[in-house]
């Protein structure tokens, strides 16, 4: 199986949504890992560091045309025309404000897993994102705070 990690599109994301010791377990359990050029450069992983734990480092359509894609914003109308049949995405896909890229995932037959939604029960903990990612952000804007102060 191949799993493919494009660069995200929208301006000012800076996270990646397969850091280099993940690909590394993903790579050791016999799937290919794909990270589009640059992908993890904004949260500061090198090409490098993904090509030391066995992933190829390659160019989007590669990444898009994987088996598996993981994203960490939902995919663009752009990105979604170049998934295959078939494909499954695994994004936070908000499909609340999102139903033109769900719909477009269903036109392309896309099984899409949105880790926005994944419930906060004791079983789906560890597939639990959303509150890691909103605790960083607490944990940030404590950070900025004190900066304000004098």
């Amino acid at each position: 199986m191949k799993v493919g990690v494009p660069k995200e599109s929208l301006a000012g994301e800076r996270r990646v949504a397969l850091v280099p010791e993940a690909a590394r377990g993903l790579v050791k359990a016999g799937l290919q890992v794909t990270i589009e050029t640059g992908a993890g450069t904004s949260a500061y992983f090198s090409d490098a560091a993904y090509i030391d734990v066995g992933a190829n480092v390659t160019d989007a359509a590669t990444a898009l045309g994987s088996d598996a894609v993981l994203k960490v914003q939902p995919p663009t109308p752009e990105e979604v025309g170049r998934l295959h049949t078939g494909a499954v995405l695994i994004s936070f896909l908000q499909p609340a404000t999102n139903a033109d890229a769900v719909k477009a995932l269903a036109k392309q037959k896309v099984s899409a897993f949105s880790l926005d939604l994944v419930p906060r029960i004791s079983r789906a903990q560890s597939m639990d994102a959303l509150s890691s990612q909103a605790g960083i952000a607490g944990y940030k804007s404590v950070l900025l705070a004190a900066n304000h102060l004098p």
